[in-house]
């Protein structure tokens, strides 16, 4: 029985060690995947307000506490990917195609931004609802010069992810957002064509009534 006890305290301290370092990563990992959600949240914010190097900033933030998760969680896959890892990094995907197709930069790519490809995926999903925001916030002030290329994008990139069939356990719920998207897609392609004609209506009547002033 001694044997068995020495054997037990062997194991359990073993496991002891191995917990102890896994809920450490843990601690760090997790309140880090919440700052990010929170930087990335403002960092859209600045985006829409033109603020485009403020937002530059909060995302560089949000990519070095992205980094201090991957390095924190490399050896512990089982909390690496938790839900709150997987949203910090499809907000920080979110919030990084946002900003480069709202500003007129180039798409940013997954393997640059450091996420994985299903939270890249399903942050471009949420990136075509803030793009259809920048859109209608474009046309309440009556500029119409980029909302036809925003649309577009969106298209483009509905029409990406609608190829993406594949299980929700390896996309991560990807279909749901897809569905979102063809939505949000359809919504701001008929808020745009009716913001179009009556633009198209105004310019029409003021230069007949610019005809009739100069017929005077």
């Amino acid at each position: 029985m001694k044997e068995l006890s020495s054997q037990l305290e062997g194991i359990g301290e073993k496991i002891r060690t191995h917990l102890s370092t896994k809920d450490a990563a843990r601690e760090k990992g997790i309140p880090r995947a919440r700052d990010v959600i929170k930087y990335c949240a403002n960092a859209i914010r600045s985006a829409h307000r033109g603020e485009y190097d403020n937002a530059g900033k909060l995302l560089e933030t949000a990519r070095a506490l992205l980094d201090e998760i991957n390095s924190a969680l490399k050896h512990h896959g089982d909390i690496f990917y938790v839900g709150v890892v997987h949203d910090a990094q499809k907000e920080y995907a979110e919030a990084s195609i946002t900003l480069a197709l709202v500003s007129g930069a180039a798409l940013p790519d997954p393997d640059d931004l450091g996420v994985e490809y299903a939270a890249y995926l399903n942050g471009m999903g949420e990136a075509v609802g803030e793009l259809r925001r920048h859109l209608l916030d474009s046309l309440r002030k009556d500029d119409v010069s980029r909302c036809e290329e925003i649309l577009t994008y969106m298209d483009d990139m509905y029409n990406l992810l609608v190829t993406m069939d594949y299980p929700d356990a390896i996309t991560r719920g990807l279909r749901r957002t897809t569905d979102m998207v063809r939505g949000v897609l359809e919504r701001t392609r008929g808020d745009l064509t009716i913001a179009l004609r009556q633009d198209d209506l105004s310019k029409k009547l003021s230069s007949l009534r610019g005809r009739l002033e100069r017929k005077k």
